[in-house]
């Protein structure tokens, strides 16, 4: 499977992608805060280039368990001025990370390559003509709920169905506005309306969503399950266990995973990779 458009071209036959995560915001749950300047934000984007990302992906509005929206302008504030500083100056695309069409737009405009929308096409009406209109990937996350009341006891009749029923109804809204078929990338959204049992059932299962014939988007990186396997232990002791989450992952179909810790798991990906093809590429 590829990803191509009229800059990049993301080649998952070869390797696992790394998407390095950029929060710019407050507040995310793992690295709010750190990157809220923007001089802090441009400088540590290009760290994570160096350390090995293929996409750099920006968001400006936390969607942790419980957040608040931000309003669009807050959100272009946030994510804008980024976008411009490190899109001219990059060889690898930039997503950004965003359920909002104006937001997109915005982005688009500033030199983003790829939008990333956790509701799976669903929260704003305008988003698939943006995306068609911009002839952009784009990635389709599923979410149970939104960020607000997303984790109050999600209920599932069965899981790995459903989440593919939603992602496969994603999908076509996004064809039938116009969306190339080879533009669109799904998630089954890690922690975004499941339970810990969830989580690891998602994983296990994590090949059921190939059948959508689709590249596949994980993101577990330092996420509260991984946490609660440790021992209740923050984000910031979560790194051995997100990699073993991402090389599970990896092996169980997964083409792009989303990231804090760029330089580590890029070699989990990259061992993982070889174990999986039985070949050094």
């Amino acid at each position: 499977m590829k990803i191509a458009w009229s800059d990049f071209s993301l080649d998952f036959s070869k390797k696992t992608h790394i998407m390095g995560v950029l929060n710019v915001t407050p507040d995310s749950f793992s690295d709010g805060g750190l990157f809220f300047d923007k001089a802090k934000a441009v400088d540590h984007a290009l760290r994570l280039i160096e350390q090995g990302a293929d996409i750099i992906d920006i968001g400006g509005e936390s969607t942790r368990p419980g957040s608040e929206p931000v309003s669009i302008q807050e959100e272009i504030n946030r994510t804008i001025p980024v976008i411009e500083a490190i899109s001219k100056n990059i060889k690898i695309p930039v997503s950004i990370d965003t359920y909002k069409a104006e937001v997109a737009k915005r982005a688009l405009d500033a030199g983003a390559s790829i939008v990333n929308d956790i509701s799976g096409l669903r929260f704003d009406p305008d988003m698939p003509k943006v995306v068609a209109d911009y002839k952009v990937p784009v990635i389709i996350m599923h979410i149970k709920g939104r960020p607000k009341d997303m984790q109050q006891n999600p209920v599932y009749e069965a899981l790995i169905p459903e989440i593919v029923d939603y992602l496969r109804a994603s999908v076509k809204i996004a064809m039938e506005a116009g969306i190339a078929d080879d533009k669109i990338i799904i998630d089954p959204g890690i922690g975004f309306g499941k339970t810990f049992e969830h989580n690891l059932e998602i994983i296990k299962n994590l090949k059921e969503f190939t059948l959508l014939k689709k590249p596949i988007v994980i993101g577990v990186s330092r996420k509260a399950f991984i946490g609660k396997i440790l021992g209740d232990v923050p984000p910031s002791e979560r790194l051995e266990g997100t990699a073993a989450a991402v090389a599970i992952s990896i092996f169980n179909g997964a083409n792009i995973i989303r990231v804090h810790d760029v330089k580590e798991m890029a070699k989990v990906a990259k061992v993982a990779d070889a174990i999986k093809r039985g070949v050094l590429e």
